[in-house]
C-alpha cells in the first residue's frame, strides 16, 4: 500500500468487531495511527494489540456512543496522546426487529439514542478539533483548497427507503444521511470532508445477530430469506468487511478532497438512486 495516511490520526468508533475491526486494520495499513473505540472494552483492546504486533500504533479506549461526553472525553484523550485528530470513522450501531405497532418508546430511544444522537455527537466532538487544526488565515478566507479533516458515518440501505420491521432502525439510519449532510454544509468552510458509507448485507457478527432476532420475532427462516435477498443484489454476493474498509479508506484519502455530503452506496448495486 502506498501509506496514504501517513502521519494522520484516526477514531474508528465500533471498531471492537465486524466492520469497525476492518476499518482500523485499512487505515492502519495505510500508515494511521489508529485508536480504536467501542463499548466493548475486549473487544477493541485486542484489535488494538493486533495493529500493534503488526508494527502499526493503535490504543483502545471504551466508549457509548449514546453519550455525548463519552465521545467528548474520546476527542480530548486521543488530541492529548496523539496531538491532534485528522480522522473520524463512526461504525457503531444497533439493529433492532420489531413489527411497528409492538414498538416501545424504549426501544425507539436506544436505537435513536445510538444510531441517531451518536452519529452526531461524534461527528460534533471530532469536528470542533478539526476546526482548531485549521490554520488562521483559511478561517478568515472562508474556504480551503485542501482537507483539514475526514469524517465518514455508517449509513444503511434501510436508510434509503423504510422497513416494515425496523422502525427506528431505517429511520436512525436515514438521519445519518441527513446529519451527514448538514455537517458537511456547516464544515465545508473548513476543509473539512464529510461523508457516509450504505452498505447492503455484510457478514458480520451483526448480521448474523439480525438473523436470529428475525427468526426469533418473526418465525422466518433467516438464512433462506437472506439468500433471497443476496439474490436481488446485482454483483450476487453480500459485502465484506474488505469492501467496506476499501471505501473508507478512499474517503479519508486525499484523492477523496472534492467529495463531501455524500453517502456512498457499497451494496453490489442494490441501490442505484
Amino acid at each position: 500500500m502506498d501509506k496514504s495516511l501517513q502521519d494522520r490520526v484516526a477514531i474508528v468508533i465500533g471498531a471492537g468487531s465486524g466492520i469497525g475491526r476492518g476499518v482500523a486494520m485499512r487505515l492502519s495499513q495505510e500508515g494511521a495511527s489508529v485508536v480504536v473505540a467501542d463499548i466493548n472494552l475486549e473487544g477493541v483492546s485486542a484489535v488494538a494489540r493486533e495493529i500493534v504486533g503488526a508494527s502499526g500504533r493503535s490504543f483502545p479506549m471504551r466508549v457509548d456512543v449514546s453519550k455525548p461526553v463519552d465521545t467528548r472525553e474520546l476527542v480530548t484523550r486521543v488530541v492529548r496522546e496523539m496531538g491532534r485528530l485528522d480522522i473520524l470513522v463512526n461504525t457503531a450501531g444497533i439493529v433492532q426487529n420489531k413489527l411497528l405497532l409492538e414498538v416501545t418508546e424504549a426501544d425507539w430511544d436506544r436505537v435513536i439514542d445510538v444510531n441517531q444522537k451518536g452519529a452526531a455527537f461524534a461527528i460534533q466532538a471530532a469536528a470542533a478539533q478539526m476546526v482548531k487544526q485549521v490554520p488562521e488565515d483559511v478561517k478568515r478566507a472562508g474556504r480551503s483548497d485542501q482537507s483539514y479533516g475526514k469524517i465518514v458515518s455508517f449509513s444503511s440501505i434501510s436508510g434509503r427507503r423504510g422497513r416494515e420491521y425496523a422502525l427506528a432502525y431505517a429511520a436512525s439510519k436515514a438521519a445519518v444521511i441527513s446529519i451527514t449532510q448538514s455537517a458537511a454544509l456547516a464544515f465545508a468552510p473548513y476543509g473539512i470532508n464529510v461523508n457516509a458509507i450504505s452498505p447492503s448485507v455484510v457478514v458480520t457478527p451483526m448480521w448474523e445477530q439480525n438473523n436470529r432476532e428475525k427468526e426469533q420475532a418473526f418465525g422466518i427462516d433467516a438464512r433462506k430469506a437472506s439468500e433471497e435477498f443476496i439474490s436481488r443484489i446485482p454483483l450476487k454476493r453480500p459485502g465484506t468487511v474488505e469492501d467496506m474498509a476499501a471505501a473508507v479508506a478512499f474517503l479519508c484519502s486525499p484523492d477523496s478532497d472534492y467529495i463531501t455530503g455524500q453517502t456512498l452506496n457499497v451494496d453490489g448495486g442494490f441501490e442505484m438512486d
